[in-house]
């Protein structure tokens, strides 16, 4: 038989090692032939724009230099599949030209939205009796994938936020002059990213002083009273936020400030929350103020490489594989953690349906009472993932990556 594997949703530094465990562990089974990669996620099937990962991975070099290039060679999409109930026509698209590329196992990799794909598609394939097997690959630099200890791409991600985070409080502890800096960090509905914050800490008391998840609902007046009781001990205060931050009504810190869109899952699309407490604080405490928005540098930062996080995608795709061989569908490969210290990992398989379509929220035992810090706890969990560094290769003097003509 042949297989298929595709990259859906944003980017992380570990989706491509994740597609390097799929093509490398299939290399090695008699059973599988043509190994196909799908361009631009689920849109690649549907529309038969495959490509045969043989002629673009060569050798163990091209493996290697994959495996370490952030972001998706393939391409990637965030396109939602219907309810095949009330519209079958592009669910029959995908099933022809699976059909006629001979393929029996299809691997996605991604986050929430894409194990919605996994559950829907396994669904219809079991509706009309289809012999392909549908196997989720996590990935997710927000790390709220449920029935997982935590997903690849958060622990290279997480690293990035906290070496970032100490680079941040080096540069704003010059001047004696009181100031605030506001870093916004992604995170819709959870915290994790922003949580990881906290392992840039070098002692107690140090900054970033304050952490606020989307998991509590922050009060602006608290915040702000806040600010000013640490002015009493501390000159520069640094103050991580999500982006996803609300009210006790819900409402998002964001939307005092400006409209916000939404994407085409219907997921508000967030910034500003860090802007918007800038102008909030130079308004009440007159004080210096800057706000810094990581953005899009904490997904694919090649400099800040977990090796743990590669090695750990890397072996999920090989574990994925060897799960459709023995006959599972409808799953995602699940990572379960064994011992903290020393830290263990084992992978497993776990019910898609019960996956998709929800998120993992930081626990409210791993966040201060008053919901302005996380806990050891946190840390305790967290500091295992960044371990260990990568040396990528270079060429005149920039990193050198893989890429697809």
């Amino acid at each position: 038989m042949n297989i298929a594997v595709a990259q859906s949703g944003g980017p992380t530094c570990a989706i491509n090692a994740s597609l390097v465990g799929v093509f490398r562990e299939s290399l090695k089974e008699p059973a599988i032939d043509a190994i196909f990669g799908s361009v631009n996620g689920v849109e690649g099937i549907i529309q038969d724009h495959l490509i045969d990962l043989k002629t673009m991975i060569r050798t163990n070099e091209d493996m290697e230099l994959l495996r370490q290039t952030p972001s998706t060679v393939l391409g990637s999409c965030r396109y939602k599949l219907p309810d095949f109930h009330e519209d079958s026509s592009v669910y029959e698209k995908i099933a022809a030209v699976l059909k006629r590329r001979k393929i029996g196992a299809f691997f996605y990799i991604g986050g929430n939205d894409s194990m919605d794909t996994v559950q829907k598609l396994s669904a219809y394939f079991k509706e009309i009796d289809l012999d392909v097997k549908v196997i989720g690959i996590p990935k997710t630099i927000d790390n709220d994938l449920c029935i997982t200890d935590h997903t690849p791409g958060f622990g290279s991600a997480a690293k990035y936020v906290a070496t970032t985070m100490q680079e941040i409080i080096r540069d704003s502890s010059v001047y004696s002059i009181p100031s605030v800096t506001i870093v916004e960090i992604m995170g819709r509905h959870a915290g994790w990213l922003t949580a990881a914050s906290a392992l840039a800490r070098k002692y107690d008391g140090d900054n970033p002083l304050f952490i606020y998840l989307p998991e509590v609902a922050f009060d602006q007046d608290v915040f702000l009273k806040n600010l000013e009781k640490a002015f009493e001990k501390n000159c520069n205060l640094i103050v991580c936020v999500s982006e996803g931050i609300h009210d006790a009504d819900g409402t998002f810190i964001c939307e005092f400030a400006s409209d916000v869109g939404v994407d085409t899952f219907g997921h508000k699309m967030l910034t500003g929350s860090g802007k918007y407490l800038e102008n909030l604080i130079k308004e009440k405490l007159g004080v210096k103020v800057r706000s810094v928005e990581l953005n899009v540098s904490q997904r694919c930062s090649s400099s800040c490489l977990s090796k743990t996080d590669l090695d750990e995608a890397d072996h999920s795709g090989a574990f994925a594989v060897n799960a459709a061989l023995n006959g599972e569908t409808g799953k995602m490969i699940s990572f379960v953690r064994t011992n903290t210290s020393p830290y263990e990992l084992s992978f497993s398989t776990a019910d898609v349906n019960i996956i998709c379509n929800q998120e993992k929220a930081v626990p409210l035992s791993w966040i201060t009472k008053d919901g302005s810090d996380v806990t050891d706890e946190f840390i305790r969990y967290a500091a295992p993932l960044i371990q260990g560094s990568v040396d990528v290769p270079t060429e005149n003097g920039l990193p050198l990556f893989a890429f697809r003509k």
